[in-house]
C-alpha cells in the first residue's frame, strides 16, 4: 500500500474515533461498538481489493502497550482516602467475588460444551469474558449520582487489575506441577515483585521530580515498558511495577512517610501527575482506537451465524448478570440499578483473549463468542444509561414543576383580598 494512503487511513480512523466518543456521550451508545463496526467495514473493503494483511504482530505489540497503559491509567484513577474507604472495600469485594464466581461458572459451561478440555484451559478462556472494562465504564457514567459513579469507577478498575494479574500468573506458571508448588512459586513471585516495585516506584518518582526538561512522560513510559519487559523475561508479575508506580504518583501524600516526605516535593509531584494523567489518557485513546478497529478487521463474520456461538454467549451473559445482581443485592443492599446492567466487556477481554498461549488454545472456542459478549454487554449498558437518563430528567422536570407551582401558590396567597 502507498505510504501516504496508509497515513491517510490512520488519520481518518483517529478522527472518526474522536467523533464516536462525542457521539457516544450524547447518545449513551459506547464508542467501542462503532469502532468495531468500522473495523468490520475496513475488513470488507480489504476483501474487495483482495488484500489479506497479517495483524498478529500488530496485535501483540498493541496488546503489550495497551496493558501497560490500561493498568497505569487505572492506577492513576484510584484515589486512596480515608473517607472513601466504604466505597473502596465494597467495590473491591464486588469486583473480586464477581470475577471469581463468573469466571468459575463460565469455565464449567465451557466444559459442558467441550468436555475433553482440562479445567485450566476453560478457565483461561473464561477469565477475559468476566472482566469489566474500566476504559468503557469510566467515561460513560458521568451523569450518574456521585456515589454510583465513584463506586463503578473503583469496581471496574479493581476488576481490570485483578483480572489481568490473575491471568498472567496462571499462564506464566503453567510449567509448575502440584498445587503446593504453584502456591509457593506465585506467592514468592508476588513478594519479590512487590519489593522491587516499591523500591523502583519511589526511586522513579524521586528522579522524575528532579528532571527539569519538559519531555518527561515518554522517557518514563520507555522506562516503565523496559522494566515490564525485563520483568517478563524473568517471569515476574511486571504489571505490579506499573500499578505501584501509578498508585504512588496518584496518592503520594498518603503513601509517603518518614524521610520520603522530605525527599519529594508535593507541588512537583502534583504537576508530574497532571502531565501523566493527560498524556496517559491520550495514549490510551490511540491504543484503544487501533485495537478495536484491528479486532473488527480480524473478526470472522461467518462465526456470527452459528447457533452454538449465540447459545454459549447468551448463557455466559445470563450467568454474568445474575452473579452481578446477587452481589449488589447482598453488599449494596437494594441499590442494584442501574449498576447491575453496567458491566461491559472491552479492550481487556480482547487483549487477554489474544494472549492465550498456544498450549491452551481451544479449537472449538470461536472468536465470535467474544464479539457477541462485547457487543451485547455494551448495548445493554447503553440501554440502561438511556433509561437512567430519562428517569433523571423526568425527576428534574417534576421537581422543577413542583417548585414553580409552589412559587405560584405563594404569590396567589400574597394577593390582598
Amino acid at each position: 500500500m502507498n505510504a501516504y494512503l496508509f497515513l491517510i487511513g490512520l488519520c481518518v480512523i483517529v478522527i472518526i474515533s474522536f467523533f464516536t466518543n462525542i457521539l457516544g456521550k450524547k447518545t449513551k451508545v459506547p464508542s467501542v461498538l462503532l469502532l468495531i463496526i468500522l473495523g468490520v467495514g475496513i475488513q470488507q473493503l480489504l476483501h474487495y481489493f483482495k488484500m489479506e494483511p497479517d495483524y498478529s504482530q500488530t496485535l501483540e505489540i498493541l496488546g503489550i502497550v495497551g496493558l501497560i497503559m490500561i493498568v497505569l491509567e487505572a492506577a492513576l484513577d484510584l484515589e486512596l482516602k480515608r473517607e472513601k474507604w466504604p466505597i473502596i472495600w465494597k467495590s473491591f469485594t464486588i469486583a473480586t467475588l464477581s470475577l471469581a464466581f463468573t469466571s468459575v461458572s463460565i469455565s464449567f459451561i465451557i466444559l459442558l460444551f467441550i468436555p475433553e478440555l482440562e479445567f485450566i484451559s476453560a478457565y483461561v478462556y473464561a477469565l477475559p469474558l468476566s472482566i469489566l472494562s474500566s476504559a468503557i465504564i469510566i467515561p460513560s457514567v458521568s451523569h450518574l449520582s456521585e456515589y454510583n459513579r465513584e463506586f463503578l469507577i473503583y469496581e471496574s478498575t479493581f476488576s481490570d487489575i485483578l483480572g489481568i494479574m490473575i491471568f498472567y500468573m496462571i499462564i506464566e506458571n503453567l510449567h509448575v506441577e502440584g498445587m503446593r508448588q504453584l502456591t509457593l512459586v506465585i506467592s514468592s513471585n508476588i513478594f519479590i515483585t512487590l519489593v522491587i516495585s516499591v523500591i523502583l516506584s519511589y526511586l522513579l518518582l524521586y528522579i522524575i521530580q528532579s528532571i527539569r526538561g519538559k519531555a518527561k512522560f515518554f522517557l518514563f513510559l520507555a522506562v516503565l515498558v523496559l522494566l515490564y519487559s525485563v520483568g517478563k523475561l524473568f517471569h515476574l508479575s511486571s504489571l505490579i511495577i506499573i500499578l505501584m508506580f501509578g498508585l504512588l504518583l496518584r496518592n503520594h501524600t498518603v503513601l509517603l512517610f518518614g524521610r520520603l516526605k522530605k525527599w519529594l516535593s508535593d507541588s512537583r509531584v502534583d504537576s508530574v501527575f497532571d502531565q501523566f494523567k493527560m498524556i496517559t489518557e491520550e495514549t490510551s485513546f490511540l491504543v484503544r482506537t487501533f485495537f478495536f478497529v484491528v479486532f473488527g478487521i480480524s473478526l470472522p463474520l461467518t462465526s456470527l451465524i452459528s447457533w452454538r456461538v449465540w447459545s454459549i454467549s447468551l448463557i455466559f451473559l445470563v450467568i454474568s448478570y445474575l452473579v452481578r445482581y446477587l452481589l449488589y443485592f447482598s453488599v449494596e443492599q437494594k441499590n442494584t440499578m442501574p449498576q447491575t446492567w453496567l458491566a461491559p466487556r472491552g479492550l481487556i477481554s480482547i487483549l487477554l483473549f489474544f494472549a492465550i498461549p498456544e498450549s491452551l488454545r481451544i479449537n472449538g472456542f470461536q472468536k465470535g463468542i467474544l464479539f457477541v459478549v462485547i457487543i451485547v454487554t455494551n448495548i445493554i449498558m447503553g440501554w440502561a444509561l438511556v433509561l437512567t437518563g430519562r428517569k433523571s430528567s423526568g425527576r428534574a422536570e417534576n421537581e422543577s414543576t413542583s417548585s414553580t407551582q409552589l412559587e405560584a401558590d405563594g404569590k396567589v396567597k400574597e394577593i390582598p383580598l
